[in-house]
């Protein structure tokens, strides 16, 4: 973490020109240490009053007119913080083919990798936790889709196919595809170039071994990525091309540039030999990864294969054990309802035993509470009931016993079953339900005798 922090203060000091590193660090912790939103911060201007949209950032003055003066042509003017910040070491590495070839092992060109960080900071590429890559791709590809169709419009159709997409983007996409990338970097203003594009890039053999050959990306350095690039690439003359692939180790290997004017034939006499030196590295590298793929395609069979084999065995051993686990479920269910159908018999005999003993002791108690039938006489009750089976049950009463013990006496007798029922005359037809159980007999109107019978509910 240290070292990442003293790397963003040099950065921070190489991009701002602040000097003291305790600045700088204190000015990255307040901005979180984002070093974009660092610089954009020290660096932006107060906002203008006007809407209107920023103009990309203008290329510099083209070295035309420096080359044909006969001097060394002069590196363009530094246009602010733009300049400063795209000319950060991008780790290319330059050099000839054939030391490409001798020193790249082919687990370089499959392995592949992403940029440098300094990639990062240059904003060709996402930052570790991708939280600006959206954006920026997306204004990257913008901005190559813009420049292939104002390519189009100004040369035709008959160009090389550049990729509408990020140069970052269209470098892996030269990795998937076992290519070299071919960029081209547009100065709109220089005066070589209409003609450059117009017969050599734009001829047809030209063309037509670019497209088979290469992936091709193109960018205007009036755009942002273009001149990022262009500086990256230590572009001094246009019209520029150059031909690189990635490497290991964080790096882009720059296999060949051409700058200046060049005619279709040295065109196509550069690239056939690039593509002839590089051509067994590449060659190598797509059977490696064909071999590679089929291996590991074999190994996907065999594991597929061998885990159908499993889930089948697992499949049967799962079958047995719910068929088992089925069959003591319904084993135990059985013993369970039989276990249920015999507790409630029981529960049933047990209740209805205590329901007769408790009928029982209920008869008793109510005989014992009726005391002894009283003889034959003016104050004495004769009381005529007769039941739902027709058997019927006389006895005398107190006139002054109450309608009650009317009740106590048909309870009292083992000839009613029925907890719920209410005793009743006929003529006239006068039902004695509990209001009336206070009535003594004279009351009720039923001395010196009376004929009751009894009514179910």
């Amino acid at each position: 973490m240290a070292d990442e922090s003293q790397d963003k203060v040099a950065y921070f000091q190489a991009i701002t020109g602040v000097e003291d590193p305790d600045l700088c660090a204190e000015i990255l912790s307040a901005h979180n240490w984002d070093l974009e939103q660092a610089v954009s911060s020290f660096t932006s201007p107060p906002p203008a009053a006007s809407t209107s949209q920023p103009s990309p950032p203008s290329a510099p003055p083209p070295p035309a007119a420096v080359v044909r003066s006969g001097g060394p042509p002069a590196p363009p003017p530094p246009p602010g913080i733009a300049w400063r910040l795209v000319t950060l070491p991008f780790y290319v590495v330059s050099g000839g083919v054939g030391l490409f070839v001798g020193s790249i092992r082919l687990g370089a060109w499959i392995a592949g990798s992403v940029l440098s960080r300094s990639l990062s900071v240059l904003g060709l590429a996402a930052p570790p936790d991708g939280s600006d890559r959206g954006g920026t791709m997306a204004a990257s590809a913008s901005e190559a889709a813009e420049f292939v169709s104002e390519f189009t419009r100004d040369f035709g159709s008959l160009g090389p196919r550049f990729v509408a997409e990020s140069f970052m983007d269209a470098l892996q996409r030269s990795q998937r595809e076992y290519k070299l990338l071919f960029v081209y970097l547009h100065s709109p203003d220089h005066p070589d170039v209409p003609v450059f594009c117009r017969h050599s890039l734009c001829d047809a053999p030209v063309a037509a071994f670019i497209n088979e050959n290469f992936v091709a990306w193109g960018g205007s350095i009036r755009r942002t990525e273009g001149f990022k690039m262009s500086n990256s690439l230590n572009a001094s003359r246009f019209p520029f091309c150059a031909i690189v692939m990635a490497s290991t180790h964080q790096r882009i290997v720059l296999l060949q540039q051409m700058e200046g004017p060049k005619s279709p034939e040295e065109m196509l006499a550069i690239l056939q030999r690039v593509v002839e030196e590089c051509a067994p590295t590449l060659v190598a590298a797509r059977v490696e990864a064909e071999e590679r793929l089929n291996n590991q395609r074999l190994r996907e069979e065999q594991d597929a294969a061998y885990r159908a084999a499993l889930e089948a065995d697992m499949a049967r051993e799962r079958q047995r054990i719910e068929e088992q686990e089925r069959r003591e479920r319904e084993a135990a269910e059985a013993e369970r309802k039989r276990k249920e159908e015999e507790e409630a018999l029981e529960r049933a005999a047990r209740e209805a035993a205590e329901k007769e003993a408790a009928l029982a002791r209920r008869r008793q108690e109510k005989a014992m509470s009726l005391g002894i039938e009283p003889e034959k006489g003016p104050d004495v009750t004769q009381v005529l009931v007769r039941f739902p089976t027709g058997e019927r049950k006389e006895r005398r009463f107190h006139s002054s016993a109450t309608i009650s013990t009317l009740y106590d006496y048909v309870d009292s007798l083992d000839c009613l079953k029925a907890e719920k029922y209410s005793l009743v005359s006929n003529f006239p037809r006068v039902v004695f339900g509990p209001e009336k159980h206070s009535l003594t007999l004279k009351e009720a109107g039923l001395h010196p005798h009376a004929g009751l019978f009894v009514e179910l509910e």
